[in-house]
């Protein structure tokens, strides 16, 4: 039994039947011919899903503000110490932000990533070795995630080891189908809210322990340079410290688990593209890239309004949630001609997989890295890459996430 390849009169929503992609990846299952900016009435928030307009709100952090918490109906929200978003960077406008995003940046300049390299290999290496002395080779479990966890945990000071307990808490927090809504029953909200909070305090005492333990012990990491780093002269409080610690770990490994899989899936669906990047190493990056744009793996954005703004002809109010969808913007015709085909020859190439502005993927650079040193080995050690039609792949349920959750292959 062979698998089915995509053929050049194939479409994509051929292929997310194909691959069984969820419905609520509409972006994946062919071209909107609906308005760029709409208003959902049944989740009370605005969705906007053109490319240009997706530019103006990631270019204004003034008018369209990361804190969407403070939208959040206040009895929704655990005080104390149940629950703090100090120091969560996604959430933080200007000119906090800066601030803190300095603390980290010198952890993700050129050097120090490009210095990863031979570890990076090692690790992928490693994990194809153990994956073929069980004969069988799921690509996210066996490397997908193991990779980037072991890279960041290293990179933070926590142990590598402890990779089953990042997964549980990941696979809490993302594993989810339920729908982003403001227009919720408060019953169901907060439901949802009690099934993330619970992993969240998990995580939280977790690297408290280990920030701690740093205080105590300083080591050459990443928790202990949070520990001691100062903005304006005072050390950050433990729950910020926590909190950008947990973003770091959280982001740091699943952006590059989901690029891996898109990636390797994209050039299952697309074996001319395949034979293209076996024959020609160096267009790996432009195969990543053109993963990112088709597979946007961090999907949509959430975004508040602090006055009334015209976008995409229409007038969203101040105060109202806005969810930017990069994966439909990814796929905007107006930007990328078409835009429904894999084509990592698309020069520019100017996607929104890593955002845009001052919240740009921190973790990009070594994401991009990850993903050129693993796909590579892939292609050296497994030949064809190309799903079990026995097995089926299967996707995040989760409706801003694009990444499949298994990946079986032959």
């Amino acid at each position: 039994m062979t698998a089915l390849r995509a053929s050049k009169g194939e479409t994509m929503a051929d292929i997310a039947e194909r691959y069984n992609i969820p419905r609520q990846h509409f972006w994946l299952h062919g071209p909107r011919s609906r308005r760029p900016v709409e208003y959902d009435a049944d989740a009370g928030m605005w969705n906007v899903y053109g490319y240009p307009e997706l530019q103006e709100i990631l270019g204004d952090p003034a008018t369209f503000s990361s804190d969407t918490m403070r939208l959040v109906p206040k009895d929704l929200i655990p005080g104390g110490e149940e629950f703090s978003m100090a120091g969560f960077i996604t959430q933080i406008d200007p000119p906090e932000h800066g601030k803190l995003r300095k603390l980290v940046s010198n952890a993700f300049t050129r050097k120090v990533v490009a210095d990863l390299e031979p570890r990076i290999a090692a690790l992928t290496h490693e994990l194809l070795d153990a994956a073929r002395d069980r004969g069988t080779l799921e690509l996210v479990t066996d490397l997908a995630y193991p990779l980037p966890v072991i890279v960041i945990a290293e990179l933070l000071g926590v142990p590598g080891g402890d990779r089953a307990l990042f997964k549980q808490w990941a696979d809490a927090l993302f594993q989810r189908d339920t729908k982003i809504s403001l227009a919720k029953p408060a019953e169901q909200q907060n439901v949802d809210l009690q099934a993330t909070l619970k992993p969240w305090k998990e995580m939280s005492a977790y690297l408290a322990g280990h920030a701690a333990e740093r205080r105590r012990q300083p080591r050459a990491d990443l928790l202990t340079k949070l520990v001691e780093a100062e903005v304006d002269g005072e050390r950050l409080p433990d729950d910020q410290v926590v909190n950008f610690a947990i973003i770091l770990l959280l982001a740091g490994h699943i952006t590059t688990t989901m690029l891996l899989g898109n990636t390797v899936l994209c050039l299952d669906a697309f074996p001319e593209q395949q034979d293209k990047v076996r024959a020609d190493r160096a267009s790996i990056p432009a195969v990543i890239e053109e993963s990112l744009r088709l597979f946007t793996p961090f999907a949509a954005l959430g975004r508040a309004t602090t006055r009334d703004v015209e976008l995409g002809g229409v007038t969203i109010p101040a105060d109202r949630m806005v969810m930017a969808w990069l994966g439909a913007a990814n796929r905007d015709p107006r930007q990328f001609p078409d835009p429904e085909v894999f084509d990592p020859g698309r020069d520019p190439n100017p996607h929104l997989g890593f955002g845009r502005g001052i919240h740009f993927c921190l973790g990009a650079p070594l994401a991009r890295l990850e993903g050129r040193v693993a796909l590579n080995i892939l292609l050296d050690r497994v030949n064809p890459l190309r799903t079990d039609p026995g097995d089926p792949v299967e996707f995040m349920p989760t409706p801003t996430m694009t990444g499949v959750r298994r990946l079986p292959l032959i």
